[in-house]
């Protein structure tokens, strides 16, 4: 059962949780027809020995859609990624990509690390991009084709020729990106990617990225801490609750017109509930760890 509330619609969960809808009338441009694959997560669970990383995860991901995890830190939004891009097995349910399950990885599933030093530093720009191509027996007229697609795509055509090292660290992210981009994955896994780089490279990655996402068509998801980040970039956010033993709390549909504005009235709305909803987790995270005296001096303005 579906009941508005000022403009947000909020619905009961099969777990009990809240999935909420922004409702404005205005929809983003959507993404381009192109390769996405569909994520399926069912009553999915990960441990590790005695220790219940998530549990009960479900998610439907459609193909070509942009969703972003948030959630406190420590919940197990980069295992769940991790599982997602084959990494790690689920200890139970499924997760299933087109249909088919994901039991390793594979070039269909493509991850963006927080760290560039992801990248071999020893291979040039070009090399980097054309790696998994190369390993999949591409001739180089073919190789080199790929590299300026992608490389055109992030907008590092010029640097084909440089390093890593030589690079500032905005501009190895893109390298990332376009290497994943180069084995025409359907997803692309994207795990606080920008987490390490200043404001202002980050605010240009992330509309970089929207633009991206949209030509590309393929199916992104994106853990992040950043509300805003997540606000400005995703078609759906899914909160998770605090670990262990995490679940998906809520899930909301950004229904926001892109490029989107930070200011608008639903926009600060959606931002309010995220607020909210995250910070009830840390709150009963912290408690959990027995830290209660100091939400209470917190309260009070101590």
């Amino acid at each position: 059962m579906t009941k508005a509330i000022q403009g947000i619609d909020k619905e009961t969960a099969p777990g009990g949780g809240a999935v909420a809808a922004t409702t404005v009338t205005a929809r983003g441009t959507e993404p381009a027809a192109g390769r996405g694959a569909a994520l399926r997560v069912e009553g999915a669970g990960i441990s590790f020995g005695d220790f219940r990383a998530v549990q009960g995860i479900d998610l439907d991901i459609p193909a070509g859609e942009f969703l972003c995890l948030l959630g406190p830190s420590g919940c197990g939004k980069s295992t769940l990624l991790s599982a997602m891009a084959g990494f790690i097995q689920v200890s139970e349910g499924t997760l299933t990509a087109d249909g088919a399950p994901v039991r390793g990885p594979d070039p269909e599933l493509g991850m963006v690390f927080q760290s560039s030093e992801a990248l071999f530093d020893w291979l040039t720009v070009k090399q980097n991009v054309t790696f998994g191509p190369r390993m999949r027996g591409m001739s180089r007229a073919e190789q080199n084709g790929v590299a300026d697609e992608y490389l055109g795509l992030v907008g590092l055509r010029h640097c084909a020729d440089r390093y890593p090292g030589q690079l500032s660290g905005g501009m190895r992210q893109r390298v990332q990106i376009a290497r994943v981009l180069a084995n025409e994955p359907g997803v692309v896994l994207m795990d606080e990617p920008f987490g390490a780089l200043d404001a202002q490279t980050r605010q240009v990655l992330q509309q970089e990225t929207a633009r991206i996402w949209s030509a590309s068509g393929c199916t992104v998801v994106f853990v992040t801490h950043d509300i805003d980040e997540a606000i400005l970039l995703a078609d759906r956010v899914a909160v998770m609750t605090a670990g262990p033993a995490a679940s998906i709390k809520s899930l909301y549909t950004v229904d926001l017109p892109r490029p989107r504005d930070e200011s608008d009235p639903a926009a600060l709305r959606l931002r309010n509930q995220l607020r909210e909803d995250i910070g009830e987790e840390v709150r009963k995270a912290m408690r959990d760890q027995g830290l209660d005296d100091q939400l209470d001096r917190e309260a009070k303005g101590a």
